[in-house]
């Protein structure tokens, strides 16, 4: 090690201790400073661990944590970074802070941001890639799909032996020959249907010929089992399938990979697809199919955001992130399936981290929801303006209608709300400035910084 990465880790230790246990935060700014000493610090700090990268628009940070779970039952020395810092300073910061041991196979599962996969790659020698899905979001910082898509394939093209195992159902991922081995896993749980996806989908040209590909088989938005009637561009043959789907609630999915029965306890068909990329990685490094099911079985682990359950003054508050048109959709299809009544509450910023434009909401299909049946909706988040005009359009009554754009007024017209069930759907900034204040009012046990 050299004497500049020594002093540039020694800086980050000692910031991540103040931060940490005087700020409680600490998940980028160590690593930012550390960067600032030595840029190329972090192949210093990968030196000794095989690697799996994750990326893909929706679906990291829940995929990282449950491939962390079932890679623990074989191999306990596991380093991530599971507060989402998956930027290159975030990534850093994991390093800084894993527990030092001696023996054993070293690894790190690193939820990585899609622009920033190149610069992490440069010093990481990824063992796999991980690619859950590629979907319209954040315009202004990825462009369009093909556009985030290349910028992932920058840092695959510097590790052409790596393995790179990829959601088969997504077209994009079988767009571009590449010499790197491929798993590809997906969802075969349908009987064969000819069908074609719904208007404004994105990523439905066959990238051979152009022509509109066409399903047999339609998981949600463009995933599924898609062919080209025009040519022989065709979902390729999967490695690890989910052949039945026994039962969903917005709480739980009940389904068999290869025989194998999975009982997960988080809802919505896109986090089956995350439970399969997690079960795929963890065959790979060879982990029996039962210790998989355990592990994915336990519910002792929550993620921040994703389905995590709050209770606030005896309510039952279920934090969502939601991001883009895709994502949002799949989360209102769960949450309608919902038998208990509910309300619903839709925080909306606009910030670098949530990405500037807002126009993605009136891509969502709120009109789906059964707002005759929701007795209170709220609209809330610092472009509260916005929501609030989207969810009118959908729908909602001025009679069932709140505003509120400080977080502080909404957490009391949520304690307030006529039902002990409440969606709260929020962008990223929210997520973490509403859980913010739920650690400050003693709700949870720490915010996320």
């Amino acid at each position: 090690m050299s004497l500049r990465s020594s002093v540039a880790i020694a800086a980050g230790h000692t910031s991540y201790w103040f931060l940490h246990n005087f700020l409680h935060g600490g998940t980028a700014l160590p690593g930012k400073i550390t960067l600032a000493v030595d840029p190329d610090v972090l192949q210093t700090l990968a030196k000794n661990y095989e690697t799996v990268i994750i990326t893909g628009t929706n679906g990291k940070t829940l995929t990282t944590a449950l491939t962390v779970k079932v890679l623990k039952a074989k191999y306990p020395q596991v380093l991530t970074n599971p507060s989402g810092s998956n930027m290159k300073q975030g990534i850093v910061t994991a390093f800084l802070t894993s527990q030092k041991t001696k023996s054993g196979k070293k690894l790190a599962v690193l939820e990585t941001d899609e622009a920033n996969v190149e610069l992490v790659t440069k010093y990481v020698k990824p063992k796999v890639f991980v690619l859950t899905n590629i979907f319209r979001d954040q315009m202004d910082r990825y462009g369009e799909i093909y556009t985030t898509y290349a910028k992932i394939l920058a840092g695959i093209k510097l590790e052409p032996s790596a393995t790179i195992i990829a959601n088969g159902d997504a077209p994009i991922f079988n767009s571009v020959q590449l010499p790197n081995p491929i798993i590809y896993y997906g969802i075969d749980a349908q009987e064969d249907k000819e069908q074609q996806a719904l208007p404004n989908t994105d990523g439905l040209l066959c990238p051979k010929c152009q022509h509109i590909l066409h399903y047999k088989k339609i998981s949600y938005a463009n995933l599924g089992k898609y062919y080209c009637p025009n040519c022989t561009f065709k979902r390729p043959p999967l490695n690890f399938s989910v052949s039945n789907i026994i039962q969903q609630t917005p709480q739980s999915s009940k389904f068999i990979v290869d025989g194998t029965t999975i009982n997960l306890h988080i809802g919505g068909t896109y986090n089956i697809y995350n439970a399969l990329a997690a079960y795929s990685i963890a065959r790979f490094f060879e982990i029996d199919s039962s210790l998989i099911a355990a592990a994915l079985n336990d519910n002792d682990e929550k993620i921040f955001g994703r389905q995590e359950v709050i209770n606030v003054d005896n309510k039952k508050i279920t934090l969502i992130l939601v991001k883009n048109p895709v994502g949002l959709d799949q989360v209102l299809e769960m949450i309608k399936t919902d038998s208990e009544l509910f309300s619903l509450a839709v925080l909306l910023n606009a910030n670098y981290a949530d990405g500037i434009d807002t126009s993605w909401i009136w891509d969502g299909r709120f009109e789906n929801l059964p707002f005759a049946n929701i007795p209170s909706v709220l609209a809330g988040g610092e472009r509260y303006r916005d929501i609030s005009f989207r969810l009118k359009v959908a729908g909602v009554s001025d009679k069932q209608f709140i505003e509120r754009e400080n977080l502080t007024e909404v957490l009391e017209a949520l304690k307030k709300m006529p039902t002990n069930k409440i969606y709260v759907l929020a962008t990223y900034t929210a997520v973490l400035q509403l859980r913010k204040l739920l650690a400050s009012q003693g709700y949870i046990k720490e915010g996320m910084e």
